[in-house]
């Protein structure tokens, strides 16, 4: 592979949380980085299907995952693992909601570390464990893509309220993770930072703006810092990805390299 990527997904988290969060990490990694507070995800806005819609770069119509139960493509649609493995890259996952599972294909992923959701501190509790888990990893594998999920701010929006003052706490949370992980992250990595849907109320997947915005933020040599990317989707990520790493993106991805 030409370079090695990170992508890290805040499940939930909003441009808006991250503003009124005020962590002082945030301001530090956009003023050298690319960024979008505008981007836009797919419809219908519901974890699953945004996660395959970033993982294959194409419509929930198309990949035919429409809730949070996964149904099977019917013209399979190859992901950015299987894209990855097909160039012999190495790739990881970390995460804690047992659905991610399907975002790849079995024989694709090199690494995976699913730590349970089921514990009386929730995912306050499994963010503890995917954290350390990564830390110690990442530096010595150097796998070519690591995806980490931290799925506690959708948690935090779902049981209190979008910009309540729990998911605002969530949010802190999840970029305490994010700068404790960076830290040990060898340099040469190029980073990507996202969401896979906002919230309002206690709710998702609607059309509404709350909904469909969300943060995409992009680290590395490739990237102008403090520049403001225009007309971003969620579908752009899995092509960026690929383009950092010098191999193709699969043809029937319908995202564009934000490179």
């Amino acid at each position: 592979m030409k370079n090695k990527v990170l992508l890290i997904l805040s499940d939930g988290m909003t441009p808006e949380g991250m503003r009124l969060s005020g962590h002082p990490f945030i301001e530090k990694f956009m003023a050298k980085s690319s960024y979008s507070m505008k981007a836009q995800t797919v419809m219908p806005s519901v974890t699953l299907p945004c996660h395959m819609s970033l993982f294959h770069s194409i419509t929930p119509q198309r990949h035919n995952t429409l809730t949070n139960s996964y149904t099977p493509q019917v013209r399979p649609v190859a992901g950015l693992c299987e894209q990855i493995d097909r160039f012999e890259g190495k790739t990881a996952m970390f995460y804690d909601w047992e659905q991610l599972r399907d975002l790849t294909r079995p024989g694709t992923l090199h690494f995976s570390y699913m730590a349970s959701g089921k514990t009386s501190e929730g995912l306050h509790k499994t963010l503890k464990m995917t954290l350390p888990a990564a830390m110690k990893y990442i530096p010595e594998e150097q796998p070519d893509f690591v995806f980490f999920y931290i799925g506690v701010t959708d948690e935090c929006g779902h049981n209190f309220g979008w910009n309540s003052d729990e998911y605002i706490a969530s949010v802190n949370e999840a970029w305490d993770a994010i700068e404790k992980l960076l830290s040990v992250v060898p340099e040469d990595y190029r980073v990507i930072i996202t969401a896979d849907h906002g919230g309002h109320e206690r709710h998702h997947g609607t059309d509404l703006p709350e909904d469909m915005t969300i943060p995409v933020i992009c680290y590395g040599p490739e990237f102008e810092a403090g520049k403001e990317l225009e007309n971003v989707n969620i579908m752009d990520i899995a092509p960026t990805i690929t383009t950092l790493l010098g191999i193709s993106a699969n043809r029937d991805w319908e995202g564009h390299s934000l490179v």
